[in-house]
């Protein structure tokens, strides 16, 4: 069992950063692929994006690419998100998720979940 716990949401305006953080309870964070998904209200769960586990290939949305930065610190058991240039349409619950065979962007396929963040952007 991976339990992850995010960290880092907030209210911000548009055009400011957050970084978000997930801390992982697992001796082995290095083999699992880390995402990042948000869902916002009377919407789908979307992918943000991912990370895979020792080679730390990257795979991002179209809509965050060139704005956010998933990256990772296997001696920390923690992935973050750095968010630029944050837009109101990025307003969402980020989640972390978890999974050792997984490298997509399909929710349904990770295994594990932390609890989500808000993060909210005004205009």
């Amino acid at each position: 069992q991976v339990q992850l716990v995010e960290s880092g949401g907030g209210l911000v305006q548009a055009g400011d950063s957050l970084r978000l953080s997930c801390a992982a309870s697992t001796r082995t964070f290095n083999t699992y692929t880390m995402g990042w998904f948000r869902q916002a209200p009377g919407k789908e769960r979307e992918f943000v994006a991912a990370i895979r586990g020792s080679e730390g290939n990257t795979n991002y949305a179209d809509s965050v690419k060139g704005r956010f930065t998933i990256s990772r610190d296997n001696a920390k058991n923690t992935v973050y998100l750095q968010m630029n240039s944050l837009k109101p349409e990025d307003t969402a619950v980020y989640y972390c998720a978890a999974d050792l065979n997984y490298y997509g962007s399909s929710w349904l396929w990770y295994h594990y979940w932390g609890q989500g963040t808000q993060v909210t952007v005004s205009s």
